[in-house]
């Protein structure tokens, strides 16, 4: 996640220089203490909830736990990754649903802090899960406000209160409580109240919203925060508990390019837990909010949590079943491909989604910067301009075919060449796999748009090594040579080919295919 970019990589750079140590002294706990409080000062966290995290974290590291522990690098990590789930709120904490509908809730905020497009996001996500959620439009202070929340709850799919216009015209608090009433009569069950923020904390913005909260009787009172604000969350949060007493926290622009400052100190501060988490610009950009889950993320270790939700959202059970069938009887197509891949980018950014894997934040970092989300509709263009008949069969993709795919796709031939070959050897290789045979596992190379990593360089030196260990020559002729003089390896039982014999490893340049996998390599 991009708000945590900094401190992230911070936090994992201080961790690497204890690694090497096999006892901690009292000065390395105090230099690693001191690196992690600037670390959170530089990252806009609030001044109280530094000191009391560092507080904490050193009197930990120092005690017996850390002493004893065989790996003290790790406890110090596991303590850092257990305080910070503390400050984030501790528990996961969901939303509360009256005991008899409708469920009224309540959105408060600045102006421009995202409460309108989280009202969007929030039905959309009730709807799915089964609700019948209606938006309130009751900020009627901002230009166009009203507009707006009808334009994201067509979007969204729930119905939207709008009897008043807006811009000035109009009294919020009657619009709130008719709205409520409309609900329960309409059987919605559940009212998103859409109120008007200002571009700053002031005594009008607090009576009205107050009002608003008293008409209503909310279940819940949301405090929707800008993530980019920094140090002015915590000031900002305090005047809304003081003159609202929301129920819980949205943070939003969580993907902006924020140091997390806000998310780290308003829970800290205000007792008052995250419930939610916007994550981009679309409707479907809502997450819960999981205290664990985000300290991970910050610390680096991923969360495959998420990961595996959202791929549990977006993946059809039977449409993987279908593909593993085929797969094992060697017919998975170029249609096929395209349906993978769409379901995969059902589940949001692909770079978001590897950001969640464990080290990829540190190790690579410069990586994920690079990667290309176009590449995978270039390829989803080359794949539409392909006739059913090519999409079945590659093989019949002459020239002359392979020059009109890539004018219809708007691509170059080369790289129609470069989408097929990849293609047919990635195909050989969840063959392998579907069989129950050792293909081996491309690195992350291997993803759409994603140049091919560390680790596909260190199999590819090591393949070199083995070559040169072996004494065969390069020479084709002599090559042939050293293997008619040399003994012949017996058959094993244990093979995965037919008649028992082993079935061969890809070769060095099918691995390479392999690991650009649908990419521009």
């Amino acid at each position: 996640m991009a708000t945590f970019g900094n401190l992230s990589e911070r936090l994992t750079e201080t961790f690497k220089n204890l690694r090497t140590k096999g006892k901690l002294s009292a000065a390395d706990v105090d230099g690693t203490v001191r690196e992690i409080r600037r670390a959170l000062l530089d990252a806009d966290v609030a001044l109280e909830v530094v000191k009391s995290f560092s507080a904490t974290v050193r009197e930990r590291a120092l005690g017996d736990e850390v002493n004893k522990a065989l790996n003290p690098a790790q406890q110090v990590v596991q303590i850092v990754n257990e305080e910070l789930v503390e400050i984030l709120g501790g528990q996961q904490r969901k939303l509360q649903f009256a005991k008899t509908p409708p469920t009224v809730i309540m959105l408060a905020g600045l102006q421009g802090s995202g409460k309108t497009t989280f009202a969007g996001k929030l039905a959309k996500r009730l709807k799915k899960d089964g609700h019948t959620p209606m938006l309130v439009a009751a900020d009627l202070q901002r230009p166009n406000a009203v507009n707006q929340l009808q334009v994201v709850g067509e979007q969204a799919g729930a119905a939207v209160y709008a009897p008043e216009p807006g811009n000035g015209v109009g009294d919020p608090v009657r619009v709130a409580k008719e709205g409520v009433a409309l609900a329960q009569q309409k059987l919605h069950d559940v009212v998103i109240i859409d109120t008007a923020g200002r571009l700053g904390v002031d005594e009008e913005l607090m009576k009205q919203a107050s009002n608003i909260r008293r008409a209503t009787d909310p279940d819940e009172v949301l405090f929707v925060i800008d993530s980019m604000i920094g140090q002015d969350a915590v000031n900002t949060a305090k005047a809304f508990l003081d003159g609202v007493d929301f129920t819980g926290v949205v943070l939003s622009k969580l993907d902006g390019d924020a140091r997390g400052g806000a998310a780290l100190s308003v829970a800290s501060i205000t007792q008052r837990p995250i419930i939610f988490a916007s994550t981009g610009e679309t409707l479907d950009d809502l997450e819960e909010f999981h205290p664990d889950r985000m300290a991970s993320r910050i610390l680096d270790l991923g969360d495959i949590l998420t990961l595996i939700e959202q791929a549990q959202e977006a993946f059809d059970e039977e449409e993987a079943k279908k593909v593993a069938e085929k797969l094992a009887k060697e017919a998975f197509t170029l249609d096929d491909f395209l349906e993978q891949m769409q379901q995969l980018k059902k589940m949001g950014s692909m770079k978001k989604m590897l950001g969640m894997l464990p080290g990829m934040g540190g190790q690579m970092k410069q990586q994920l910067q690079d990667f290309d989300e176009s590449e995978i509709d270039r390829t989803e263009a080359i794949i539409r301009s392909m006739t059913p008949a090519e999409r079945h069969s590659t093989k019949i993709l002459n020239g002359s075919r392979r020059a009109r795919i890539a004018r219809g796709s708007g691509v170059t031939v080369t790289e129609v060449n470069q989408l097929v070959n990849r293609f047919e050897q990635a195909a050989k290789m969840m063959k392998k796999m579907a069989r129950g045979e050792n293909a081996g596992m491309p690195g992350m190379g291997g993803m759409p748009g994603m140049k091919p990593g560390a680790s596909a360089k260190r199999a590819s030196k090591k393949v070199k090594k083995a070559k040169h260990q072996s004494g065969r020559s390069g020479n084709p002729a002599k090559r042939a040579a050293q293997e008619t003089d040399a003994p012949q390896e017996q058959p094993t039982g244990s093979g995965f080919g037919l008649g028992g014999t082993k079935a061969p490893e890809p070769s060095e340049t099918d691995m390479a295919e392999i690991q650009k996998l649908f990419g521009k390599g």
